[in-house]
């Protein structure tokens, strides 16, 4: 097997029992570091500090990681249009977070019979909305709603 030590220098080829031997001296483990290589790498390092420090790096990644939550946001097919633009800009305050935004419109009652009321201000949603995202569900009806997803252009 390839031996590399606690300092990072190669040993070249050793038998498994003389590495085993290496890394007693040291006080130090002997850890496989890449078992497919023709002959396999092996490395004398001290496990415990080398398992500790992969942990931190993992956190430190999931940290720095974005979750992409999808944010709704609900109306009425007759909504007013002061209420809209305020719907507006929170849709696009959620988009600039880099958030998905789903939007959500109930028909209650006889407004089920004006569903092309609903599909139009679904796609007025989506013109507004054109340059800071794309649509990633269309309009569609289920039940009493009709939602679209939209996600932030990249």
């Amino acid at each position: 097997m390839q031996l590399i030590d606690a300092e990072g220098e190669n040993h070249g080829t050793v038998s498994i029992d003389r590495a085993r031997d290496i890394a007693a001296e040291q006080g130090l483990d002997l850890v496989e570091i890449s078992p497919n290589n023709n002959p396999p790498i092996c490395k004398i390092l001290d496990f415990g500090k080398y398992k500790y420090q992969s942990q931190k790096k993992a956190a430190e990644a999931r940290k720095k990681q974005k979750t992409q939550d999808v944010k709704e946001i609900k109306m009425r097919p007759n909504i007013d249009t002061h209420d809209y633009d305020v719907k507006m800009r929170a849709v696009e305050k959620f988009l600039g977070e880099g958030d998905k935004v789903k939007v959500t419109l109930r028909f209650r009652g006889r407004e089920m019979a004006h569903q092309e009321l609903g599909m139009q201000l679904l796609l007025r949603v989506k013109e507004q909305i054109a340059e800071i995202a794309k649509v990633e569900a269309e309009p569609k009806l289920e039940g009493r709603q009709m939602m679209m997803v939209v996600a932030p252009v990249k």
